[in-house]
């Protein structure tokens, strides 16, 4: 499977993003994140924390950077996109339809695969509809740079008190993005039944950086 690998993080504030080394939440009216320059998908707040996270991020940035030079380029930038601006959003689908709240361990054993299709668009949140969502095993993903990579995320939101990493991939043609979305403590949802059509609601409406306001 072509796997673009980007980090994201469930944030806890809505649309802001967060340090990947040091977990900072971004505050744009300060200052904003600067994202790396060759896979273009993970963010730090300072040159520093860049610095210090680059030997544990070197190979997921060399293998991103590759696999994107053979990919259509508007299509990785949708995805990033994409991922970025629905970031809370995919989070919360992605614990309503793997059912976390009543079956944790299926974080361990589960992904949310959601494949879009491209449309043209004026705007750029809604250059994709949903053409359908899946739960796949998580041996769906096979890259062993993308697995090491969701492990340690895993391993980091658990040592953090948190629930774990779930993975989000999105799908378009033949391009994919993994997103492992790290859960931390108290960012467990009620179970909502209504979880897909919200989902649609939000992709057609082109709902950036939205959280339903009832699911705590």
């Amino acid at each position: 499977m072509p796997s673009h690998h980007t980090h994201h993080h469930a944030s806890k504030s809505r649309g802001h993003r967060q340090c990947d080394q040091c977990g900072a939440i971004e505050n744009p009216a300060i200052a904003k994140f600067r994202k790396c320059g060759g896979c273009l998908s993970t963010q730090y707040c300072s040159t520093n924390c860049q610095k210090v996270h680059w030997p544990g991020h070197r190979a997921v940035c060399v293998h991103t950077t590759e696999a994107i030079s053979s990919s259509p380029e508007h299509i990785v930038h949708g995805l990033r996109k994409f991922a970025e601006s629905y970031n809370d959003l995919l989070g919360w689908v992605a614990f309503q339809a793997l059912q976390l709240r009543r079956h944790p361990a299926n974080i361990r054993q589960r992904a949310f695969l959601v494949e879009l299709s491209p449309r043209n668009h004026s705007d750029r949140a809604r250059r994709f509809t949903i053409a359908g969502t899946h739960i796949i095993s998580r041996s769906y993903i096979s890259d062993p740079v993308v697995q090491q990579d969701i492990q340690r995320r895993e391993h980091r939101a658990r040592s953090m008190g948190g629930f774990g990493a779930m993975v989000v991939v999105l799908q378009c043609g033949g391009v994919s993005q993994v997103m492992p979305i790290e859960i931390q403590s108290g960012e467990q949802w009620r179970h909502n039944e209504e979880w897909s059509s919200v989902f649609h609601h939000c992709i057609e409406a082109g709902l950036e950086y939205y959280l339903p306001s009832n699911v705590w």
